[in-house]
């Protein structure tokens, strides 16, 4: 496929959400389905030529080159944002998807909630892990903070990415995604720039870890779309179901 063809079909699935948002909701839209094939093979492409030679990939001078210009100094602002990032990627970032569970819970949103949990617990442990414990890249030397095992694929960019894709299909508006996206990707390309500022990734981890992330998150959303959309325009009963059988019976 040629990127004319592709770019063309990619205008035109964004251009038909545009126009009906909502009608777009109810459909599985191949421009979601087309993108998240794109992002999970270019991190599959990563993933299978960093493991072919885990020391030197081709790209490894890039990345070095890259990690020399992260070099310092490490302090004052910069300092402050990466480890805010590096909270928020972090184990104890987990409170605001849990956060977010809660919030679907209490709206009675079971479907949305139980696709929120499924994916970001398949996407940040299966799809993460997996690929950590698959290529097994040794770190950067030094990192700055606390790591795992394994520097590819970035976990901190996988979770952003994530999270950024399953808070726009289920808390925004179809018809405000477009800011929504566009804020989205500068906070996952912030989250990138932290590990590597950091020293914690290679700057291949984390485009893999991002396109991986985002990808999961695409083709979730992809499958699922019908379904959560018509839980979306399903009107709540602030009186609950039980409470409207009785009143139905007393008519």
């Amino acid at each position: 496929m040629s990127w004319h063809t592709l770019a063309a079909a990619t205008s035109s699935a964004a251009a038909s959400a545009t126009a009906r948002p909502e009608a777009a909701d109810r459909r599985r839209s191949p421009g979601v389905l087309l993108l998240a094939a794109l992002l999970l093979g270019a991190a599959a492409a990563l993933a299978l030529t960093v493991r072919a030679d885990v020391v030197a990939p081709p790209f490894q001078g890039a990345d070095e080159r890259w990690l020399a210009w992260m070099g310092g100094p490490h302090e004052g602002f910069p300092a402050a944002v990466a480890a805010v990032l590096n909270w928020f990627g972090g184990p104890l970032g987990v409170v605001v998807p849990l956060a977010l569970l809660v919030f679907l819970l209490v709206r009675r949103r079971w479907l949305s909630a139980g696709f929120l949990f499924g994916v970001y617990l398949v996407g940040s442990t299966a799809v993460v892990q997996g690929l950590k414990h698959l290529v097994d890249r040794p770190r950067p030397a030094d990192p700055m903070v606390r790591v795992d095992h394994g520097s590819f694929p970035s976990g901190h960019a996988a979770g952003a990415a994530l999270l950024v894709v399953l808070v726009g299909v289920l808390l925004v508006p179809a018809a405000r995604r477009r800011a929504w996206w566009i804020g989205g990707a500068v906070f996952t390309l912030a989250m990138m720039w932290s590990r590597t500022w950091l020293h914690a990734h290679w700057l291949s981890d984390t485009v893999a870890g991002a396109a991986a992330g985002a990808g999961a998150a695409l083709l979730a959303w992809w499958a699922f779309s019908p379904a959560l959309a018509r839980e979306h325009d399903r009107p709540a009963d602030p009186a609950g179901p039980g409470r409207t059988a009785r009143s139905g019976r007393r008519s």
